[in-house]
């Protein structure tokens, strides 16, 4: 009778393994294409691209390496950092990295606080108005961003309607076309909806029991704001930052069009390395620059989804 008990529980357990052997077969299959995909098609550039910047021109990168200029090339197996020192040698790359940083941060800024704004207005207030502010806040998710930059460029020339309505009443308004000012309106514009729909949906799902009890003990909006709201939102917040601030700070749409020639941002000054100097090593160096940046936004985003999961149990 042991016997037989011990050989069933064997065969169980052997039929359970293998259904989990099967199991996670079915699952690697179904991650593969894209994991196939990414690497194929995002890796395997990323890893050329690298190689290219520090000076491997053989293989795949001979064709770019014969047609560029101002092209270094490495001393065997070691890495050349020449187009490194060609860049971060010009005063042009700092200005264009200073401004890239502080339209970044500017937009992100402004995005933050009127997303911020209308999802508590809308959790706490609720009515028409907050719907229609969360209504008009998504707008310029169906709008291109090619025609958004193009009125935005035209709304505050020199000749624009901004300065033609104000000198109606004798004032002298302020030409912000092809300044940092347009870059960072229209990057706002542009990263607004989503920031709305993420911050608003993290918001209504604070229970409703908890902002009641808060003010049952007497607790005023502020400090249900402070003490409830945002710290349960936190994570959909820091989703919105980053994302943001990502978007921003690889443009290239806006700040080509409403930006100035110089300086400006690093997205559109690589693409001029790259196209109009026919420098594709320097473009690189800027694009790992451009890269490395968002990869130390995007560790805030890790760290949200990770506290996230270690919240509700998951790691």
């Amino acid at each position: 009778m042991a016997v037989a008990t011990a050989t069933t529980a064997a065969v169980t357990a052997d039929r359970s393994a293998r259904r989990a052997r099967r199991s996670a077969a079915a699952g690697f299959l179904l991650a593969l294409p894209p994991v196939v995909v990414i690497s194929l098609f995002v890796g395997v550039p990323v890893v050329l691209a690298l190689a290219f910047s520090v000076g491997f021109t053989g293989g795949l990168n001979s064709v770019i390496a014969a047609v560029g200029q101002n092209v270094h090339r490495a001393d065997g197996v070691v890495p050349s950092f020449a187009a490194y020192g060609d860049v971060f040698a010009t005063e042009a790359f700092w200005q264009d990295l200073s401004l890239t940083l502080g339209v970044t941060v500017g937009s992100t800024a402004i995005v933050l606080v009127l997303a911020g704004g209308i999802g508590l207005y809308l959790r706490l207030h609720g009515g028409w108005l907050a719907r229609v502010l969360s209504a008009v806040a998504i707008v310029p998710l169906f709008i291109p961003v090619v025609i958004a930059s193009w009125a935005i460029l035209t709304f505050y020339a020199a000749d624009g309607f901004l300065r033609s309505l104000l000198a109606q009443v004798g004032v002298e308004g302020p030409v912000w076309s092809y300044t940092a000012i347009a870059i960072v309106i229209g990057s706002a514009w542009t990263s607004l909806p989503f920031a709305v729909l993420m911050i608003t949906s993290g918001l209504q799902s604070v229970p409703d029991a908890l902002i009641e009890a808060a003010r049952d003990a007497g607790a005023g909006t502020v400090r249900i704001v402070r003490t409830i709201l945002l710290p349960m939102c936190a994570v959909p917040i820091v989703i919105a930052v980053t994302f943001t601030a990502i978007g921003v700070i690889g443009s290239y749409t806006v700040p080509y069009f409403t930006g100035p020639n110089a300086p400006t941002m690093l997205g559109v000054a690589l693409a001029s390395y790259f196209t109009s100097y026919n420098q594709p090593q320097q473009s690189l160096v800027m694009a790992f620059v451009v890269f490395l940046a968002a990869a130390v936004i995007g560790a805030f985003y890790v760290w949200a989804n990770f506290r996230s999961a270690r919240q509700e149990g998951r790691i």
